[in-house]
């Protein structure tokens, strides 16, 4: 096996992606080739690593896949010299009841693959306390592999040799020290990161994380901690059936947020993947057998969408006689209206009836398992799980539904998606949520 590190924090916000893009950067340049992953359902993290990599980076997620899926995820990668994967939240998060091999928790991942954990920690306004708080961490969970602590924001010289003191103190080893000064800031919008590749100047900020990174981590003392452990057996996975032979697949600005991992499973069943620009307003290829719209930023497009009329008679053609899937933006555009921040209704693609609303802005935030009650493509009425996250408020939603969906605590969510069969006997659907993978229990 490739040996591996988590990179982890307490909490959020507390500097995890700049010390996995400055790893994966400054390692670039060493020659190395690293393998990146993120624990959790996060969807734009990963084009940051990718572009920080020059490799393709997998979500691994305890509480939506099984092991062996999360197995056969890292083993189907090209072998690496390293495998970096940058965690969610803090190590020990997740939800209160398991899912399919976990909570969803960043450390279970860094346990069943034997990755000791790199945990940044900010050191604002503490000093040998800070050991208590990594000391904590490391003998938490006794079977979790702990590799040492990167100090964030770090004062002074003077602030950085006392917490070295509690840290020498409290057996935890020092792998870095970040300086406030100097500090790197990456753009944000309302669903985390501005996109890798709507991000100006992005090659520079990953060169600037790499030097920094660099210069104040010890980069070698980090490789030598890497390790990993043989795998343990697993069950061969559930499959992931692709929607089609000849998937269209809608990929810009506006329609971003597929899943890395669910792409490579299609492809690797022989699926063919045929993207297009709804913002260039194109359509579907016509050869295609399926539609798939995945969500992003619709609201901030709405304008240009509602515009784009090229777009809407192509995707009312295909729908005709084939079936159509969108998954949160997909599902807004393929409604009838979208309202955008300022109060402005935009008309989407009219395929459903749905319509959404960004004005009065409120969160859907959670995993979700969905029991279709109408067949999706390739997917059938098999049970599924996923992700939902988005600050949209449903006006109207009146199609029939389509799933009897239930958060993580098993609570039944309101947001079931819908769907509608058209003239032509093809078959337009939505949800909510995005889905990661087929649901085994």
């Amino acid at each position: 096996m490739t040996p591996g590190l988590m990179i982890s924090a307490p909490a959020s916000g507390t500097g995890k992606t700049v010390l996995m893009l400055g790893l994966l950067n400054a390692l670039r340049r060493r020659g190395m080739d690293v393998q990146p992953f993120k624990s959790g359902p996060d969807y734009i993290d990963p084009g940051f690593h990718r572009a920080a990599s020059g490799r393709p980076s997998f979500n691994l997620d305890a509480w939506a896949m099984e092991r062996g899926r999360i197995l056969t995820h890292v083993t189907a990668q090209p072998d690496a010299d390293l495998v970096l994967a940058e965690g969610s939240m803090g190590l020990f998060d997740g939800v209160a009841h398991r899912g399919e091999s976990g909570i969803g928790a960043s450390a279970e991942i860094a346990t069943l693959m034997g990755w000791p954990v790199v945990l940044i920690i900010d050191v604002s306004g503490q000093a040998q306390s800070a050991a208590a708080v990594a000391r904590g961490f490391a003998t938490l969970q006794p079977d979790l592999p702990f590799a040492g602590v990167v100090l964030n924001r770090v004062a002074s010289a003077r602030h950085e040799t006392l917490i070295r003191e509690g840290m020498e103190r409290g057996g935890i080893r020092v792998l870095g020290a970040l300086p406030r000064q100097g500090n790197i800031t990456l753009p944000e919008r309302h669903l985390g990161l501005v996109q890798a590749e709507e991000t100006e100047g992005l090659q520079a900020i990953l060169d600037h994380a790499g030097d920094f990174i660099g210069a104040h981590c010890d980069l070698d003392a980090m490789l030598g901690a890497a390790a990993a452990r043989p795998l343990p057996p697993a069950d061969p996975p559930t499959a992931m059936t692709p929607p089609g032979g000849r998937i269209a697949l809608a990929r810009d600005a506006a329609f971003s947020f597929t899943y890395p991992h669910v792409i490579d499973a299609w492809r690797r069943a022989g699926a063919t993947i045929l993207p297009f620009s709804p913002l260039a307003d194109e359509g579907p290829d016509d050869s295609a057998d399926c539609c798939w719209l995945p969500g992003g930023y619709p609201e901030l497009h709405a304008g240009r969408l509602a515009a784009a009329d090229g777009f809407r008679q192509a995707m009312h053609r295909f729908a005709r006689t084939r079936p159509v899937h969108g998954e949160c933006g997909g599902y807004m555009a393929l409604g009838a209206g979208l309202v955008d921040a300022d109060g402005q209704r935009h008309a989407m693609l009219g395929l459903l009836g749905l319509e959404t609303s960004y004005h009065k802005r409120r969160m859907h935030l959670g995993y979700r398992r969905a029991t279709p009650l109408a067949p999706l493509p390739g997917l059938g009425r098999a049970a599924l799980r996923g992700h939902e996250f988005h600050y949209a408020s449903i006006l109207s939603e009146p199609d029939a539904p389509l799933a009897h969906v239930t958060d993580a605590n098993g609570r039944e969510v309101a947001e079931t998606g819908s769907h509608r069969t058209t003239d032509g006997g093809g078959q337009v659907s939505g949800t909510f949520f995005h889905l990661i993978a087929p649901a085994a229990t």
